[in-house]
């Protein structure tokens, strides 16, 4: 103890105990203050590397769904060509096909006359039997003109309809797999 520390009554030593009381819990709060700033900071800093994780990984599945996007894309510009390709195969066959038909002559069907036994035309038989006997053949019925296209024959639409409807079921399906 110093000479100063002797002279000093009980109330400043008591004055003087709850100021060093005081600085200490003073000291305490501030350090207690100083940790809360320091864990606030520590949860800012593990937030902003949070964000950027969310970011990096929202930029992850943008670029996936992007290839997925430009994968079902390219399929589907594959499979347009393939079908205008297919389509200009139909039209040229169904041109040949009218082409033969027009430049075949028309034929009646050769049957055998082996098998067929008829009593024929005689001079017992009516005159309107024998005029009508002694007729050419009459012609068939006209058949469908030779000019009806492709999308005026129900049984054509149909199953463009259905072969439109089966690639357009393709394409969803591709688009919403989970596979890259």
């Amino acid at each position: 103890m110093s000479e100063h520390d002797e002279q000093r009554t009980p109330a400043e030593a008591a004055e003087a105990a709850a100021a060093e009381d005081e600085a200490t819990a003073q000291a305490t709060r501030v350090e207690g203050s100083a940790r809360v700033a320091d864990v606030h900071r520590e949860v800012a800093e593990t937030d902003v590397r949070r964000a950027e994780e969310e970011r990096e990984q929202a930029e992850e599945q943008t670029e996936k769904l992007s290839r997925k996007e430009r994968k079902a894309r390219e399929k589907a510009e594959k499979a347009a060509a393939e079908a205008l390709e297919e389509r200009k195969k139909a039209h040229e066959a169904e041109r040949q096909a009218h082409a033969a038909q027009r430049a075949a002559p028309q034929q009646p069907t050769q049957t055998s006359t082996a098998s067929v036994s008829s009593p024929g035309v005689g001079s017992t038989s009516a005159p309107l039997a024998q005029a009508a006997a002694a007729a050419p053949a009459p012609a068939p019925p006209p058949s469908a003109p030779a000019a009806q296209s492709a999308a005026e024959r129900p049984e054509v639409l149909v199953g463009a309809a259905f072969a439109g409807a089966f690639l357009l079921a393709r394409l969803i399906r591709a688009a919403t797999s989970s596979n890259d």
